[in-house]
């Protein structure tokens, strides 16, 4: 028999993929061109089982304290664990040794780091490029215009692959019209690095804007899991 917060668990997620393939019909789109990533913030492992038992692949963390600890906890499960936070160099060792793919490069002095813990770790990381979409302070990104050298910088790093933009839409605006910046630098990206497909963009209030503009990967934490918890130590 189901717990409730399975049960709850398994209507949010149902949810979340209706609203999903709502989207990729209405934008003429595959509903298999799009991949829920779970932002599983201040919720605890247990809840990472059941959406893994559910069928979900992908989580994503923003803390690394949180994050080590969870991916440590799930290691028998077979998750690609995101990093989606802002991301210091001082974290970069601990991010390396458990993430799959990382959404929040926005400078070259953390490229370079994440490449030397990418070679202690042994492993090899996915990098996206966090693309600023405002002037907001304190968000993460670089300017549209620096995508490009930060992106060769990433494709060139051994450890690293390139594998496409991340961005936020910016608070208060229209994210609509956000997307369709953020779709214009991800195919400029392409055309110089074919092989950097992934588009990051769209969390729970604005998943169908995202994917009407190309989103191959949408970060969806409160319409799965529920409004956020105190954060877990």
């Amino acid at each position: 028999m189901m717990s409730s917060r399975e049960d709850q668990l398994t209507a949010n997620l149902a949810a979340v993929r209706e609203r999903v393939a709502k989207a990729c019909a209405a934008a003429g789109r595959s509903v298999d061109e799009v991949t829920v990533i779970a932002v599983t913030k201040t919720f605890p492992a247990s809840d990472v089982r059941l959406l893994a038992g559910l069928g979900v692949t992908d989580v994503a963390e923003n803390r690394d304290q949180e994050a080590s600890a969870k991916a440590a906890e799930c290691r028998d499960l077979p998750l690609r664990w995101h990093f989606v936070g802002q991301l210091q160099t001082n974290k970069v060792r601990s991010v390396a040794s458990y993430s799959d793919v990382v959404h929040s490069v926005d400078r070259e002095r953390l490229v370079t780091a994440l490449s030397r813990a990418a070679a202690q770790a042994d492993r090899s990381l996915h990098c996206l490029v966090q693309v600023a979409l405002d002037d907001a302070e304190g968000r993460g990104g670089v300017r549209p215009g620096g995508v490009p050298a930060l992106a060769d910088a990433i494709a060139s790093a051994p450890g690293l692959t390139l594998g496409g933009v991340m961005a936020v839409a910016p608070l208060g605006g229209d994210p609509a019209a956000a997307f369709g910046r953020l779709a214009e630098v991800a195919a400029a990206l392409r055309a110089a690095h074919p092989g950097a497909t992934m588009i990051s963009a769209g969390m729970s209030g604005d998943l169908e804007e995202a994917v009407a503009c190309g989103a191959t990967h949408v970060r969806v934490g409160t319409a799965l899991l529920g409004g956020r918890r105190a954060i877990v130590r």
